[in-house]
């Protein structure tokens, strides 16, 4: 195949299912070979696909991944734009319409929070390279005691009882942390959460991924999948396709409510010379009705142990990645965070990458991780399964997702039609 990586080395751990659930393991992979003879080919080279591809790998598969990109500092993808602060959902910049997506996003979240704190706890100083993982204090502010917001305070009641590391509700963190008072803010809580260098861990992660033998394969895949899924099957010798490339759903899966939500962050020095170095994350989740034309919320994290970032952006429908730190909506996001914190109007840019923007792949039902519904042309059942659509929460869902991915795979290989198709059978 062309395209093959392959590295002889790599950290001992592996991905199964425990109890049902996608975990995390270290020693010797007892599934290594198990299904060596079945190829699964995993179109979409960002965190999700990646992702699948890893707990594919260690279920013994033989993978292929095929992306008209993959990470680089030179041309970042999505993925390394992401502020990849884990949230529990529904995440700041991203609000869930429909109660049963929101259901198992709150199982998917906790599945990646397992799995990138264990991750952080075997490998703290890894040798390179690094995954970039850090558990850091996240705090979320409020405009009123969280008692009176009924969505944010049943959220923070599941936060408290999930078993999340450091949570505690407190309205005096607004002090502790020196925000301005003139933000407006008056309660908060906080909690242990993953914070990942996105540059860091998506070149960790195919890092991991050669090591386990996957073959990486540059190429754009264009039409929907289901026309040429056929010819796809025989010219990578697949067993079946994992569909992850965010927006391409809309063209790749015929699926119309995909829609972009644009983002963007700043990227400052936080070495501390400037103003005082942050070391916790701040978050200031507004009311949906109270939000800027810029959709714009507060969002300040520690990218790694020199670089903050700043955001955040979101406005649906808006394509085009030509901001710069002129543009009206980056000046007024720049402006809420330096009201924010004191100090931070001093920060200096980022030399590497001051301003980075990417399009959150959203979906009008919300993610979509199930199984392709729609019978091929000569009346068979599509050996497809999609998921896409996880917004502004890609790290956040990845684990969770990937182990939902791999029982729709393993239900494919019982012969079973999906689910939908045999509750209307």
């Amino acid at each position: 195949m062309p395209g093959t990586i392959i590295s002889t080395s790599s950290p001992n751990v592996y991905l199964t299912k425990v109890a049902g659930e996608l975990s995390l393991q270290q020693g010797r992979n007892p599934n290594r070979f198990l299904n060596a003879d079945k190829r699964v080919l995993v179109i979409g080279g960002g965190v999700t696909g990646m992702t699948n591809a890893w707990a594919l790998l260690d279920a013994g598969y033989s993978v292929t991944i095929i992306s008209e990109k993959w990470a680089s500092l030179d041309d970042r993808i999505t993925s390394q734009i992401a502020g990849a602060l884990w949230e529990y959902p529904p995440a700041v910049c991203g609000k869930h319409t429909d109660v049963i997506s929101l259901r198992k996003s709150k199982k998917w979240c906790m599945t990646s929070y397992r799995v990138f704190e264990r991750l952080q706890k075997l490998f703290p100083d890894q040798e390179l390279p690094h995954h970039g993982i850090r558990m850091r204090m996240a705090n979320f502010f409020f405009d009123h005691p969280v008692e009176e917001i009924p969505d944010e305070l049943e959220k923070m009641l599941e936060i408290e009882a999930s078993g999340i590391r450091g949570f505690k509700h407190d309205s005096t963190l607004v002090k502790q942390h020196a925000v301005n008072q003139k933000a407006g803010v008056v309660d908060s809580y906080q909690h242990l959460s993953p914070a990942i260098d996105t540059d860091a861990y998506m070149t960790w992660l195919r890092y991991i991924l050669a090591s386990k033998g996957a073959e990486f394969v540059t190429e754009r895949i264009s039409g929907d999948l289901l026309d040429q899924e056929d010819r796809l099957l025989a010219q990578y010798d697949a067993h079946a396709i994992i569909h992850a490339t965010g927006l391409g759903g809309n063209e790749l899966a015929g699926d119309e409510s995909v829609y972009p939500l644009r983002g963007a962050l700043i990227r400052v020095v936080n070495d501390g010379t400037k103003f005082p170095k942050v070391n916790e994350a701040l978050v200031v989740a507004h009311d949906y009705a109270k939000r800027d034309d810029d959709g714009g919320i507060v969002f300040i994290v520690p990218r790694n142990d020199h670089t903050l970032i700043l955001g955040g952006l979101a406005q649906p429908n808006m394509a085009n990645l030509d901001l710069t730190l002129d543009s009206p909506e980056i000046r007024r996001m720049r402006e809420r965070c330096n009201k924010f914190v004191p100090g931070l109007e001093n920060a200096e840019y980022d030399p590497e990458a001051a301003l980075v923007q990417g399009l959150r792949p959203f979906r009008g039902e919300n993610v979509r991780v199930e199984r392709e519904l729609r019978q091929k042309s000569d009346g068979s059942s599509s050996r497809i399964i999609h998921s896409y659509g996880q917004g502004g929460a890609g790290f956040t869902l990845s684990f969770g997702c990937a182990g939902d991915v791999l029982s729709l795979l393993e239900e494919l290989e019982a012969g079973k039609k999906p689910a939908s198709m045999r509750s209307t059978a």
